[in-house]
């Protein structure tokens, strides 16, 4: 069976700028589907998943920071921002609260085609790893469900940046991960707004993982080289 190719929804109150993104994604072989009120978006999200979501922030109805932060908190969905404001807090803000990237207006069109397929590129795995949960020190994640469960069952859902990170440790337990290795991973750029959000994901993730920030188990800081995931990892 012939696989969908991936659906990317563009939320975006300019016409022009949505037909753009719809017409150069098509073009690349991406669905997609466009609104410009986050009402519709939203209304739209009970009834399709899509797989990446490019989301501008000026939004007529809606504050566009919180609908990341509720994207990111509630769908396995890539999000992409795309917006006007260039001011490194901006940037700062909407990666913390969650996006995986940051366009900046104006942009080139095929620059957002590859950075959703570097968003959507899943990490090359060895045949052991070929599955999509992932056990490790009593804990599971499920990454077809963006799902982390404790050993005492308990579920708490990850957003997609919190388990692409995630994803980057357990398919290299005990090895050092550099900062330029994870840039590199998680298709970031080079600067202090990706750095900040790197650090913010890991100390997301150390707090679902029930970790002591002053002396964590299994997400080793390494100063001045990285980061080790101290636990073997089976997957399934």
């Amino acid at each position: 069976m012939t696989q969908d190719p991936p659906l990317i929804a563009i939320l975006d109150d300019e016409p022009d700028i949505r037909r753009l993104l719809a017409d150069t994604l098509e073009d690349a072989g991406f669905r997609t589907a466009s609104f410009g009120r986050a009402t519709e978006f939203e209304a739209a999200l009970r009834r399709m998943a899509p797989d990446a979501c490019l989301i501008d922030l000026g939004l007529p109805d809606r504050d566009g920071l919180a609908l990341v932060h509720r994207l990111a908190t509630q769908s396995g969905a890539a999000i992409i921002i795309i917006s006007g404001r260039a001011q490194v807090q901006d940037r700062v803000t909407g990666l913390e609260l969650g996006a995986d990237d940051y366009v900046i207006k104006p942009f080139d069109p095929a620059e957002v085609v590859a950075r959703i397929r570097a968003r959507l590129r899943k990490p090359a795995r060895e045949t052991s790893r070929n599955g999509q949960t992932a056990s490790f020190a009593g804990w599971s994640a499920d990454f077809d469900r963006y799902v982390l469960t404790a050993p005492d069952g308990a579920e708490t859902p990850l957003s997609h940046a919190e388990a692409e990170m995630l994803r980057m440790f357990l398919d290299s337990p005990r090895r050092l991960i550099s900062r330029t290795q994870m840039l590199e991973s998680l298709g970031g750029t080079a600067g202090d707004s990706f750095d900040r959000a790197m650090d913010v994901r890991i100390s997301r993730l150390r707090t679902k993982l029930g970790e002591d920030p002053r002396n964590p188990r299994l997400i080793k800081t390494i100063y001045g080289a990285g980061y080790i995931f101290l636990s073997e990892v089976g997957w399934s």
